[in-house]
């Protein structure tokens, strides 16, 4: 970890969490981690190894996806040849500190972006930040606040949180069970209709009551 302020302030946590061989990007404790400092704390930040073609797991666990690159790196140009933009909602520049290099890598990436953006919502925002200086920091935290705020007004916030929580679910049964396991809760149509019908319960709580239901129902036969 790389961080040299801040981590001894009150109010502030870390956490690292080894991803290994998981392809998701996140450690399989990530979900569950994040569910319970989210109790605790005003905002909880996500880091993972990378957001590629294996590494997009994280879409499904956070609010917003900030994605971070460095100039003259070719991250972003790799990115977008990866065919993922799609799945941030805001992209940071980071180094703002070198300047005309920094801008043109911001350029760059606001151009590809706007090719790619449907007309209606437009292209995600670029920013400038510098970890080493501060700048640009506020107005981040101020864009990922509008970020949010844009979807409790368009009542997405609950869908999304949803939508990744039943992601996390069936990965995670499946991990376990794989289809035979499933076939013995009834099948996807079956655990499907289990997952609607539990609005409130965390993909934790979830994950831990339908295995109990695998596992008995595997021991009956």
């Amino acid at each position: 970890m790389r961080v040299r302020a801040a981590g001894s302030d009150p109010g502030i946590f870390f956490r690292s969490l080894a991803a290994r061989s998981q392809l998701g990007g996140l450690a399989d404790a990530a979900a569950a981690s994040v569910e319970i400092l989210a109790c605790a704390f005003d905002r909880v930040f996500v880091e993972t190894v990378g957001v590629g073609q294996s590494e997009s797991e994280v879409r499904g666990l956070v609010d917003t996806l900030v994605f971070v690159a460095n100039p003259a790196t070719g991250d972003a140009l790799q990115f977008m040849k990866a065919g993922l933009v799609e799945l941030p909602d805001l992209f940071a520049v980071n180094k703002a500190d070198l300047g005309a290099t920094a801008e043109r890598s911001a350029n760059e990436l606001r151009s590809g972006l706007a090719l790619g953006a449907a007309p209606a919502e437009g292209a995600p925002p670029v920013l400038l930040v510098s970890a080493r200086d501060g700048r640009g920091i506020d107005a981040l935290v101020d864009a990922i606040d509008a970020h949010r705020e844009q979807l409790v007004a368009r009542d997405e916030l609950a869908r999304r949180r949803r939508a990744g929580r039943d992601a996390r679910v069936r990965a995670a049964l499946e991990r376990r069970y794989g289809s035979y396991g499933l076939e013995a809760l009834g099948g996807r149509a079956a655990l499907e209709a289990r997952l609607s019908g539990e609005i409130d319960r965390s993909a934790t709580a979830l994950v831990g009551s339908l295995s109990g239901e695998i596992e008995a129902r595997l021991r009956m036969r």
